[in-house]
């Protein structure tokens, strides 16, 4: 295996030491199964005390501090720490998650209650207003919420007996809640007389509206309704912490270190005073009690479990034991014993026997101990205290052999030498002390060279050398015993690797962070495997030695913080961790390589709870290298500078700017409009699936920020115009009539939207951040899964008619290509991506899932696309090394060789399956995958005649393919749309360029033709008649910015990103003559009016060069720009250029020579320009918009009349404006369609077509001018205007007077509204699903849209193709 490469043992957690009793209060209960449930850190414990064995659930990722028992008394839910805090509800029995809540608290989860009959759950927050919430946690919804107090809540507890009342307490107070619909109401209780007011620690509530809480006090308070009725005087010395209610009665515990019973009046039976029996001890504290039938269960402050037998009551049974509050930081293994040794800041030192999983031994010392070490003949325990003291007890009867005090800084690391002559003693004193042991532990040598305290050490097997590390990072070396610091020494046999720095450990270290967050390793040299503890909670495995950094690793949860230590036992069967604030220590049994197959058959019959689920493996190190394409879609980042939904704030911060351009007036918007008409281009560079048929056999795609709907009949097109940014996904619903979108932006939207009306019936937003790169349908059409582009990819599941958010989960660290919903279980899902697949299942709120094992003889694998198969458990997968792999639950069965590169794209069929790749193959296969049917070479020899263009190239990257209506649909990365017929011929359907920006854009002078030149390394001419269609296309040796047509459009001129340029003949593109005399690219390029005879070509240089085309001869230069030449335009007789330059500089230079000229802005206006294609100008300083520090107008075209200008921006959108636009910040007609950029715009064909290009988003966007007085109606569409009312001036006085209206008191001043309208019981009902599903009579209609239903297995069968 790699160097690097993960490890292929595995940990398993075998053994939890510890219970939470501080800070937390009712965590501990019997189970159905007489099985004890707690907690522990993050883990969920269920104990099995006849057969000594625990289960586990590791479901949380942080501190658990609440739990509560269901009813039925199977299920529990758990409450969890942390930013974004959880509730997760599971079974007691096989550890599954049930549900997940979240989405509402923060911080962390106090207290939980379920209600009588287990449907409901009740949860107290950790928030300022420690809000209560209630849930629905079968579905994770939300109930109702409110705030809960302004202090502290230490309980609450539903009225078992009044179904919709709940009552919760805490710092001086004590609240009694109502539940109506979706509102909580509170009633304080009132204290009177009857007792003095007082922080409430925990409740129970009985029949007839009796609530009994317990006092910091010690007495019990007795409530009837709100009012308290009686107290209980000295039921406990002190602070009542649990009462638990039961059939039997009441059972409570205090602070006093007493457990005491009651019966069902709250009459005492018995007292159990835990400090007066054998295990007692002085400063006993209960947190938590559980009366069960003879069985009383009690857990304390310093985490012990007692089970009491209530007819032996004084000999209580101490089932659990762990360290008490305080740092625990120290651990060692025993060197020839299964023994495990820990010693922690509540000054106890204690042996665990690793076997027996029992604590065998404990010693009490006077200071908090940091640090232990075991002879190597197991006689002597050294103890490093935090006073800078060590202490060596024998082990055997743990009685004192010295107690030496050197230092005054902690001891934090202490080692005894293989050979048991010395004992080091590192010390936050910056030296290491060492210490003869023979010789009564007399101190022989000191180490001073670390400048910094010391955090590790280890001993070289022969005794005669010491590695050290010390805080700053430093790694250094001494002779032993004297302590003398010498040189490197690599060639060193060590005993033990616990340093964490060294060449054999770099690998433990992330690649490219400066990080100290790892705080304990050591390596088992037998089995070449490291184990580490750090700052995240986490134990990781790694290969040893792994010298590079950045290794691969395995990685297991459970801790909830920091882990501060990490032990192989002595035989290496056990990892032993310990964490530092949740002071637990784990056992972890070690699967070594050779066992990992039969461990991994084990874990599928498993829960989710497993320390080795898929939230505890890594990534291999060793996976294939990602291939050039999906490498290069990875880099892509979506992330904007300014997204469109900052404007508001933008302008806001503009609002001097505003009032003062309001209190001048301006120039109104024009009267006439554009239409979006046609759209070249197909977003397949990034984009997998997004291509299909809609019922009525139409086509529906997308590219930029426009929904297409495709007619490939009548070659027309109709736009969902509802998105403002790049849409990056897009599904169909199973009856191909609604389609889901997904785009890019802050705060991301998805649309679901009708293909005949082409209006959004639900839009989703709230849950995705930065962009939703995939989205799928569930098969009944009622569900939708999203993906989000954020850091942790992030699944949601949505009821999407209702738009609401059912369940969400983190992903992935890793981009996420696909979502698929199980059509079968519409709770299950899987996503794929770079080096995963995940099977994930709804719980509640959240979802819970699982890594694919790919197996130990392969390597992990990036998935690009998935489908379900025949049953719920069969999935099928492509990957980018060209396999199909076929996969049961989470194991692969069957692999199949399908294409050459990735495989991009699957669909599967009624009989079979079809797949295309990066090779340009489609090929049918059969429904097992043993065979394939037939294949599709996507070759030019094979395109039809009737294509709407020119394939670049054979064999394109598929992106997208689906079959329907008797052809096969492909996309392609090349930005292409292709039709296959049964028999092999290939229609060309749609076309765009391909990834890169586009920004050269030309219109021919006469025909309704323009060119348009990209970074894609293409040129390309297309028609603007009704055929829209690419008429020809010629690839260059670099990509171009800038293009022209000669005045007769007998020439075109191309400016290319090298600083060349050249001149072609349109019809052909055949160079006519070349030029290369700059280094940068070439922005611009115009021909001079009239004959042409110049050329001006401006640079990124800083200079326009002028060309005389007759004699091919530079003949002068314009030289004085500060920076970048951006627009150029000619004057009428072809004497003068106009420049604008990325310094916002307005320039003028005569032609040919270059001269520069100084003209004054009157007669710019009265100047007569060929063109006017320049953003800067008093006629045009209008179009800069109140935000133009931030963004810029890339691009401005005027009509020939001189009547309206044209313009594009950063914001992708194209605005209409009435020429001169002189005031600042023009009124204007605003058109969304392109994403980002709009790079270029330019009016055609006599100014009936505006013709713009979008940049990045590829695409080239043909644009109806329609005159005032010829306007067609038309759907929906982007809005056409962005002034403000404030903006637009004005005054009226009715909206005056509405904006003034006080409503708190003029809430009655208009009447009742008519009570007219059609009844709910006569509305028009919306058909059902198995409505819509129903066939209808030939020719009838829906009457909401005029459409006419076909079968849905119309041509999509896979009969045709065999």
């Amino acid at each position: 295996m790699a160097d690097g490469a993960g490890p292929n043992c595995h940990l398993r957690l075998e053994w939890v030491y510890g219970y939470r009793g501080h800070q937390c209060r009712n965590n501990l209960y019997y189970t159905a199964s007489k099985e004890i449930v707690y907690f522990v850190a993050g883990v969920g414990v269920v104990y099995n005390a006849r057969e000594h064995k625990q289960k586990f659930f590791l479901g949380h990722n942080d501190d658990v501090i609440s739990l509560a028992l269901h009813p039925e008394r199977t299920l529990v839910a758990t409450g969890q720490v942390g930013k974004e805090p959880h509730i997760c509800v599971w079974d007691t029995y096989n550890m599954q998650t049930i549900s997940i809540l979240k989405d509402v608290h923060t911080h962390g989860i106090a207290c939980l209650a379920f209600d009588y009959d287990g449907q409901r759950l009740v949860s107290i927050g950790l928030d300022s207003k420690n809000s209560i919430c209630v849930w629905d946690w079968k579905k994770g919804r939300v109930l109702a919420t409110a705030p809960g107090h302004t202090d502290r809540i230490f309980d609450v507890s539903w009225d078992l007996h009044q179904p919709n009342k709940m009552i919760s307490c805490g710092v001086k107070h004590i609240k009694f809640w109502s539940l109506s619909g979706n509102t909580l109401t509170a009633k304080r209780g009132v204290f009177g007389k009857t007792g003095e007011l007082q922080t409430i620690l925990c409740l129970a509530c009985a029949r007839d509206e009796i609530t009994y809480s317990g006092a910091l006090n010690g007495d019990i308070y007795v409530w009837k309704g709100i009012n308290l009725v009686r107290t209980v005087h000295n039921a406990h010395g002190s602070g009542i912490f649990s009462m638990n209610a039961c059939e039997e009665g009441f059972a409570t515990g205090g602070r006093d270190g007493c457990v005491r019973l009651w019966d069902l009046s709250f009459q005492p039976i018995t007292l159990i005073d835990l400090r007066e029996t054998d295990q007692g001890y002085r400063g006993l504290s209960v947190r938590s009690v559980c009366w069960q039938g003879d069985h009383i269960l009690v857990g304390t402050q310093d985490s012990e479990i007692f089970e009491i037998v209530v007819h032996e009551r004084n000999k209580p049974f101490l089932i659990m034991q762990g360290h008490c509050e305080g740092e625990l930081w120290a651990l060692a293994a025993h060197p020839t014993k299964p023994l495990a040794i820990t010693g922690s800041d509540d000054r106890s030192v204690r042996i665990w026997s690793l076997i027996d999983h029992a604590l065998i031994a404990r010693c009490n010392m006077q200071e908090p101990i940091r640090c232990v070490a075991v002879s190597s003949d197991g006689i002597h325990l050294a103890l490093g205290m935090k006073d800078g003291s060590f202490t060596v007890l024998r082990i055997r009867d743990m009685t004192e052999v010295v107690h030496i005090k050197d230092r005054k800084e902690a001891i934090h690391e202490l080692k005894y030498s293989p050979d048991g002559a010395y004992l080091a003693v590192g010390s936050n004193d910056n030296s290491i002390d060492i210490y003869g042991v023979l010789q009564r532990y007399k101190k022989v040598g000191e180490c001073v060279g670390s400048m910094n305290f010391i955090t590790h050490m280890d001993w070289s097997t022969d005794s005669k050398y010491l590695q050290t590390n010390d805080g700053s990072g430093k790694r250094l070396f001494y002779n032993m015993p004297y302590g003398k610091e010498i040189a490197n020494k690599e060639d060193v046999q060590w005993a033990t690797w616990t340093c964490v720095l060294g060449p054999e450990v770099n690998g433990i270290w992330p690649k490219y962070l400066d990080v100290n967050d790892i705080n304990s390793v050591d390596a088992n040299f037998n089995d070449q495997v490291l184990v580490s503890a750090d700052d995240y909670g986490l134990v990781k495995l790694f290969r040893y030695p792994c010298f590079r950094k950045g290794a691969k690793f395995k990685k297991y949860m459970g801790h909830s913080v920091h882990v501060t230590n990490v032990r192989w036992s002595y035989d290496h069967q056990w990892v032993i961790s310990i964490g530092g604030a949740d002071h637990s220590v784990f056992q972890w049994q070690f699967i070594p390589e050779r066992k990992s197959k039969e461990f991994l058959q084990i874990v599928i019959h498993e829960s989710f709870a497993d320390s080795n689920s898929d939230l505890s493996d890594s990534d291999q190190s060793d996976v294939p290298e990602l291939d050039s394409e999906i490498e290069q879609e990875i880099q892509i980042n979506y992330h904007r500078q300014i997204y469109k939904e900052d404007l508001p704030q933008l302008k806001e911060k503009c609002k001097e700017k505003r009032q003062a351009a309001t209190a001048k007036k301006r120039e109104k918007a024009p009267d006439s409009s554009l239409r979006l008409h046609f759209v070249h281009g197909y977003r397949g560079f990034d984009c997998r699936n997004n291509l299909f048929y809609t019922q009525n056999g139409e086509i529906v795609y997308h590219v930029a920020a426009v929904g297409i709907v495709y007619n490939r009949q009548q070659n027309m097109q109709r736009f969902y115009l509802g998105h403002d940014d790049d849409i990056v996904c897009l599904a169909i619903h199973p009856l191909k009539d609604y389609i889901s979108t997904g785009q890019v932006s802050r705060d991301s939207a998805i649309h679901i939207w009708d293909v005949e009306v082409l209006k959004p019936l639900s839009i989703l937003k709230g849950h995705h951040q930065f962009g939703v790169c995939a989205v799928d349908f569930s098969a009944d059409g009622k569900r939708l899964a999203s993906v989000g582009l954020d850091e942790n990819h992030t699944i949601v599941l949505w009821d999407w008619k209702k738009g609401e958010k059912l369940s969400s989960v983190r992903g992935s660290a890793e981009k996420i290509f696909v979502v698929k919903l199980n059509p079968y279980m519409p709770d299950k899902l899987v996503t794929a991506g770079i080096k995963h697949i995940k099977f994930w299942q709804r719980a509640g709120g959240g979802l819970t899932g699982r890594k694919g094992f790919f197996g130990s003889l392969h390597k992990t694998e990036t998935i690009m696309c998935v489908v379900y198969g025949w049953t719920d458990e069969m999935v099928f997968s492509g990957t980018s090394t060209g396999d199909v792999c076929v996969w049961k639950d989470m194991f692969i069965i069957k692999r199949v060789k399908a294409h050459d590169g990735p495989v991009f794209s699957m669909q599967a069929l009624e009989k079979g399956f079809v797949t295309g790749g990066k090779d340009g193959v489609v090929v049918l296969w059969d429904d097992t995958f043993d065979r394939y049917l037939k294949m599709y070479g996507i070759k030019r020899s094979a395109l039809a005649p009737g294509s709407k263009g020119l394939l670049i190239e054979d064999n394109p990257s598929i992106r997208a393919i689906t079959l329907g209506h008797g052809h096969v649909l492909v996309g392609t990365k090349n930005g292409e749309i292709l039709e296959i017929e049964k028999s092999g011929p290939i229609t060309l359907l749609v076309q765009g360029h391909m990834e890169g920006e586009v920004w050269g854009l030309a219109v021919h002078p006469h025909l309704p033709i323009c060119a348009t030149i990209s970074d894609d390394k293409t040129l390309r001419i297309w028609d603007l008649s009704p055929s829209q269609c690419m008429l020809a296309v010629r690839k260059l040796r670099k990509g171009g910015r800038c293009c022209c047509f000669s005045p007769d459009g007998k020439s075109l001129a191309v400016g290319l990103n090298d600083g060349s340029f050249l001149i072609v003949n349109p019809d052909t593109l055949e160079d006519l003559v070349s030029f290369h005399h700059r280094k940068d690219h070439i922005s611009d390029i115009r021909f001079s009016p009239g004959s042409g005879k110049y050329l001006a070509v401006a640079s990124h240089d800083n200079f326009v060069d002028i060309y005389n085309i007759m004699n091919s001869k530079r003949v002068g230069i314009c030289r004085g720009a500060s920076s970048y030449i951006t627009h150029l335009d000619w004057d009428k007789r072809g004497k003068l250029l106009q420049v604008n330059t990325g310094a916002k500089e307005q320039l003028f230079f005569e032609a040919p020579r270059g001269k520069p000229q100084t003209i004054n802005k009157a007669k710019v206006e009265k100047m007569d320009w060929t063109s006017w294609t320049c953003v800067l100008g008093p006629s045009c300083e209008g179009i800069w918009p109140i935000v133009s520090d931030i963004t810029d107008v890339t691009a401005s075209c005027l009509t020939s009349d001189k009547k309206l200008l044209a313009t594009g921006d950063d914001f992708g959108f194209v605005k209409l404006f009435q020429y001169p636009v002189k005031a600042k910040y023009g009124k204007f007609k605003r058109y969304i369609a392109h994403s980002t950029h709009v790079t270029n715009v330019r009016w055609a064909h006599h100014d009936s077509l505006l013709v713009t290009v979008g940049g990045a988003d590829t695409s080239l966007m043909i644009w109806t001018h329609e005159v005032d007085g010829h306007k067609q109606t038309r759907q929906y569409e982007s809005e056409e205007s962005d002034f403000d009312s404030d903006e637009d001036g004005g005054y009226d006085s009715d909206v005056a007077w509405e904006t003034e209206i006080n409503y708190t008191i003029r809430a009655f001043a208009t009447s009742l509204r008519p009570m007219s309208g059609t009844k709910p019981h006569l509305q028009q009902k919306e058909p059902s699903l198995e409505e819509r599903r129903k066939p209808e009579p030939p020719g009838k209609t829906h009457a909401d849209t005029g459409r006419t239903y076909k079968s849905l297995t119309d041509g999509v069968g896979f009969e045709p193709w065999t």
